[in-house]
């Protein structure tokens, strides 16, 4: 999928929302145990009651690997029927890979072509070559980790190496990579006061955004310093959609969290564009 392609499903369905499908069996409802695939189960109800209020799925890859091959089953169970079913949805994969570059490729191979996701979390920290095996891959997004929305982004990502902030030396040098215009970046709904510098160095980049919701960000804060004139935004919210319920009506208390997120990205939209 391109960026053109998703910024014009954000316009259609006026809405910027990712829904991360982070399945804990221990939070499911009780019923879906009983289920011969218990996760592809719940996350094929949670994308059947949600898919026209959003436009990006993410699962987080540890909330499958968890459950061996039955989860990785699952995995790839549901980036089938996203594949199948809803096309137009733009599908992350939040693996946070990153490795030296033939590994990286093979990394890549598996994500791109083994389960066909449109993008890939991916870290930093080794550098160019373990991140360009993902990029050369044409049509797919590789979401580099830039600033997270957790306690410890503080301990690494804020801190200054020659008078300038860590993460915004990972952000000017990414620019600098083979195919740099297939990166997407992750930024912490969290961190909002530091978008407007963000958006100084990437100023047309899409970014990932968690921490809206249980996190605590605020999404009026991210959408004024964030968003660009093709939007250029995916707010991801997990928990406070999946599991806004555990009993036998999950599925349509999900659709609630998600319209209730849906109708107020809206306005902003009518507003912003």
């Amino acid at each position: 999928m391109t960026t053109q392609q998703l910024t014009e499903q954000i316009k259609k369905k006026q809405s910027f929302l990712c829904i991360g499908l982070d399945v804990d069996l221990n939070k499911i409802p009780q019923h879906l145990l009983q289920e011969e695939d218990p996760i592809f189960a719940f996350n094929k109800a949670i994308i059947d009651a949600t898919h026209h209020l959003c436009v990006s799925y993410k699962p987080n890859t540890a909330f499958y690997e968890a459950y061996g091959i039955k989860g990785w089953q699952a995995l790839e169970k549901t980036i089938q029927y996203l594949n199948e079913k809803h096309p137009d949805i733009f599908t992350i994969a939040d693996a946070k890979r990153g490795d030296i570059g033939n590994t990286s490729s093979m990394y890549a191979k598996a994500f791109f072509e083994d389960l066909a996701f449109d993008s890939v979390t991916v870290a930093p920290y080794m550098g160019k070559d373990s991140v360009e095996p993902f990029l050369a891959f044409k049509n797919k997004h590789t979401i580099l980790l830039a600033l997270t929305s957790n306690q410890g982004a503080f301990d690494f990502q804020t801190q200054l190496v020659d008078g300038q902030e860590l993460y915004k030396q990972v952000l000017e040098t990414s620019k600098t990579w083979e195919n740099s215009e297939n990166l997407m970046y992750v930024v912490g709904a969290t961190k909002a006061e530091y978008l407007a510098d963000i958006r100084k160095i990437v100023p047309k980049s899409f970014l990932l955004v968690p921490g809206v919701g249980a996190q605590g960000g605020n999404l009026q804060e991210v959408c004024k310093y964030g968003m660009t004139k093709n939007v250029g935004l995916l707010i991801n919210s997990s928990r406070g959609i999946i599991y806004a319920s555990n009993q036998e009506d999950f599925a349509q208390a999900a659709a609630l969290k998600a319209e209730e997120m849906q109708k107020e990205m809206a306005i902003i939209l009518n507003h912003a564009l």
